[in-house]
Formats: C-alpha cells, sequence, structure tokens
C-alpha cells in the first residue's frame, strides 16, 4: 500500500510536470497579443466583401424609393406648333407645368400665344397679343383620396429601405457566427499543434537516456531503434497537424482582413487559449428567449412585408371606388386685343366634373382577393418563425449544456490518463515496463487532450449558435458578461 502511494505521488508530480511540458502557443511573443475573437468580429464589420454587398442592396432600396418620388416630379411642358404654309399661317407657342400633389391631385398652369390667320373652327387657339395665361387644379373626389398608385409604390418603398436595412443585420449575424466557428477550429488547431509537439518532445526526451542506456548495455538496442521509429511517426503527425493549423488559418483569414480589405493569414504565435467554461443556468435561457423574440430581424422583416402588404389591400380597396374628380381651370389674356369682338379679354373660369366607374371592377376585387391570400401567408410565417426562434434558443441551450457535461468528463478522462502516463513513465524509468506500453500511455493521454479540445471546440461553437439564436450581431460577450447583465 505504501508502494502504491509513493507510485500515486509520483505519477501526480510527473502529471504536474507533464502539463508544464506542454508547449504554450496562447502566450504573446514581444508586444503582438494573441488575436481575440473580438478583434475578428470587427473585421467583419469593417471589410468583409459579403457584408459590404448586403450592404449594397440598402443603396438599391434607397434608389427604388427615389424612383417612387419621380412620380411627384414637377413636369415642365413646351410646344412650338406652326403652320407657316397654306391658307391659314398660325404660330403657336406654350410653355407651363404639372405639379402632382400628395392628395391625390394635382396643379397646373402656363402661358401661350396664338398669332397668325387661324381657321373660323380653330378661333380658341388665337390670343390676345400678350398671349394668355392659364391654372387649374383637378382633385378628386371617392378614388385616390387617402391613396393612390403614386403614393402607394412611395410608402412601399419606404418601407422597402427598413426591410433591406433589417437584412443586412440578418446577413450580418450570420456572417458573425461564421467567423467565430472560423476563429474558434483555428483555436483548436493551435491546441492540437501544442498536443503533437508535447508527444514529440517526450519521444525526444526520452531518446538521450536510451541510448546511454544501450551504451551502458543496460537496454538492448531495438529498443533505441522503437523510440526512434516514434520520433518519426511523431514528427509526422506534427507535420500533419501543422497543416490543418495553416489551412484554418486560410479559413479564417477570409473574415480576418485589414484595413483596406485583404484577408490577412495570421500566424501560429501566438495563439489564445479557451476562455473558462461557465453554467448556463435555465434562467438565462428564458432571458434569451425573450431577447431573441425581441431582437431576431426575421420578425420585424415579416411585419415590414405585412405593412407594405396592407397598403397593397388599401390600394385595392381604392381601386373599387368609381373615379370622381373636379377640375376647376381659369385662363386670361393679356396685351391688344386680337379681334374686334374682345372676346378674350374678359377673366375665363371653367369648372368640370368627371366620372368613371369600371362596372365588374375585377381587378380591384382580384388585387384584393391575392392580398388577402398573401397577409394569411405572412401571419403564418410569422408564427412559424417566432416558434423557431423559441426552439433555436433552445437547441443551442441544450448544445452549450451537453457541452459542458462532457467538457467535465473528459477531463476527468484526462487526470486519469496523465495520471496513468506518469506511472507508467516512472516504472520504465525503473526497468519495470517497456516502450510499448510508454507509448500506449502517451497516446491515450494525447487522445484525451485531443478529446478536451474537441469538446471545447463544440463548446464554444455551441456559443456562436447561442449569439446568433438571441439575435446578436456580436458574439465578443462572455458567458460571465451575460450572467453578470442577468443579475444586474
Amino acid at each position: 500500500m505504501e508502494s502504491g502511494a509513493i507510485q500515486l505521488a509520483s505519477a501526480s508530480q510527473s502529471d504536474n510536470e507533464s502539463r508544464e511540458s506542454l508547449p504554450d502557443h496562447t502566450t504573446s511573443t514581444g508586444n503582438a497579443p494573441p488575436l481575440n475573437l473580438a478583434a475578428v468580429i470587427a473585421s467583419v464589420y469593417r471589410s468583409y466583401p459579403l457584408l459590404e454587398a448586403a450592404r449594397s442592396g440598402q443603396d438599391i432600396a434607397a434608389g427604388d424609393h427615389l424612383v417612387a418620388h419621380g412620380a411627384f416630379d414637377t413636369k415642365l411642358k413646351g410646344a412650338s406648333e406652326n403652320g407657316a404654309a397654306g391658307f391659314y399661317q398660325t404660330y403657336r407657342q406654350s410653355a407651363g407645368f404639372e405639379q402632382p400633389t400628395m392628395w391625390g391631385g394635382s396643379v397646373f398652369g402656363g402661358y401661350r400665344i396664338g398669332r397668325g390667320d387661324f381657321q373660323p373652327w380653330y378661333l380658341e387657339r388665337q390670343t390676345d397679343d400678350g398671349g394668355e395665361f392659364k391654372a387649374g387644379v383637378i382633385v378628386p373626389l371617392l378614388r385616390d383620396v387617402g391613396i393612390d398608385a403614386r403614393r402607394a409604390e412611395l410608402w412601399k418603398t419606404s418601407l422597402g429601405r427598413e426591410v433591406a436595412a433589417t437584412d443586412v443585420r440578418l446577413q450580418t449575424i450570420d456572417f458573425v457566427r461564421a467567423a467565430s466557428y472560423s476563429y474558434w477550429e483555428w483555436v483548436a488547431a493551435g491546441r492540437r499543434v501544442a498536443i503533437a509537439e508535447s508527444l514529440l518532445k517526450l519521444a525526444q526526451d526520452r531518446n538521450s537516456g536510451i541510448r546511454r542506456k544501450v551504451e551502458e548495455g543496460d537496454t538492448d538496442p531495438p529498443v533505441l531503434q522503437d523510440n526512434q521509429r516514434l520520433i518519426v511517426s511523431r514528427e509526422a503527425k506534427l507535420i500533419d497537424e501543422q497543416r490543418k493549423l495553416r489551412e484554418t488559418a486560410v479559413k479564417l483569414s477570409l473574415f480576418y482582413r485589414d484595413a483596406a480589405g485583404e484577408p490577412m493569414v495570421v500566424g501560429a504565435d501566438p495563439l489564445p487559449t479557451f476562455p473558462d467554461i461557465p453554467a448556463v443556468t435555465d434562467e438565462i435561457e428564458a432571458s434569451d428567449i425573450q431577447t431573441a423574440l425581441s431582437s431576431r430581424p426575421e420578425l420585424p422583416v415579416l411585419d415590414l412585408i405585412r405593412q407594405q402588404l396592407e397598403i397593397d389591400f388599401e390600394q385595392a380597396d381604392n381601386l373599387r371606388r368609381p373615379d370622381l374628380r373636379v377640375a376647376v381651370v381659369g385662363a386670361k389674356d393679356v396685351g391688344e386685343i386680337a379681334s374686334k369682338k374682345g372676346d378674350k379679354r374678359p377673366l375665363e373660369l371653367e369648372g368640370s366634373l368627371y366620372l368613371e366607374v369600371p362596372l365588374q371592377r375585377r381587378k380591384a376585387l382580384g388585387k384584393l382577393a391575392a392580398t388577402e391570400g398573401k397577409l394569411s401567408q405572412v401571419a403564418a410565417k410569422r408564427r412559424m418563425s417566432a416558434d423557431k426562434i423559441v426552439g433555436e434558443v433552445r437547441i443551442a441551450h441544450a448544445r452549450l449544456q451537453a457541452a459542458r457535461q462532457k467538457i467535465n468528463r473528459v477531463r476527468e478522462s484526462l487526470t486519469l490518463a496523465e495520471r496513468m502516463e506518469a506511472i507508467e513513465r516512472r516504472r520504465f524509468g525503473l526497468g519495470e515496463s517497456d516502450l510499448l506500453a510508454v507509448n500506449l500511455r502517451e497516446q491515450q493521454t494525447a487522445e484525451a487532450r485531443v478529446a478536451e479540445v474537441e469538446s471545447l471546440l463544440e463548446y464554444f461553437a455551441g456559443t456562436a449558435d447561442r449569439a446568433a439564436a438571441t439575435g446578436r450581431d456580436q458574439s465578443s460577450l462572455t458567458e460571465q458578461e451575460d450572467v453578470r447583465q442577468l443579475e444586474e
């Protein structure tokens, strides 16, 4: 029993030494700190090309809104109509404007002058010598009072700008999640390189001791050759892990860019480590669900689409009404009279009433039916989206809780593997074990360390999923900060 206690104490001491011998890729060299996730996310916001493309959608929506404003542009009109040859020689010039209004009608005005020898049936084209000034207004009385096609398009494109802005936020969340995945995969690849380096260093450090024992005749030469075989095998494994680290660095460079937008492939040193793993409680899950329902962009997008459809519905209902318009026009000639009667000199005032009624009203009824169907679709999609959001939050939390439990179990397994490895290495030093057993224990420890890294990667990929599920477009907050905010 005493011997077993001594071995266990020695194993614990060797365990600590083994941990200390693991190459540390998380410590900065010189003044260069390790790359952190916040810097990667900031780079995504600053210069990720697909995010720039998404932002261009806002420019497109702004352009569509400007096009809709064009329906209210002031129109300048002019004409020059001259009959210079023939029995009747006439010369008519005119200029004017028309301004559509936001209340569905329009105002207009202008000036014209008509001179020459006019046909008796076209004497209204003739003006006094100073020309004629005219102004008028058209006002809708039934259809197009509260809404018309021009205002409907203007209001819809205004909502379209908000849809485009919300869509940018939705894509940003996805881009940040993808960047977070790439970052944590790069960190995990660095830790696997450190494990491979540690495993190689064990074999290299042991090689000189075995060589000395072979020279002294205490160990057979094949043992030295077997250890050299281990060194070569572990060097090959290290090369493979270094390749994977470079690959993850290249993938990360798609998100991590310099100020000019060029990808930056980060070096292997220094590498950050995984942060601590705190608990994720049910209270945090409930808070995340409320945050997601109020923050996820999908629901506001559907609400904006619903508002656009409500405008379509109102416009379709507007088309059912008769088109009844009143027009009032005033005209006044100036200058010397053109005829002896002086019939153009008094102020002219004309009032008109125009009526147009589509009897079947099929266009309006068809638009109403189609819009009602679309509104029902949006309502159903919104309900499903809300349920999906809640489900994604719960799945993210289930993944985090399972990953945390898995990490605890893997770390227990790692502790036991390191202790057994230390015991086996000590027995090998005393000549009570062989190289095959030592190699087996070292491989088991390395596999446990890799399992820990994979579990940590799964956990922090889950944190990226949680950030996306809750509608955060910044996933750099740590779990500890979330807990503190919840307590506050």
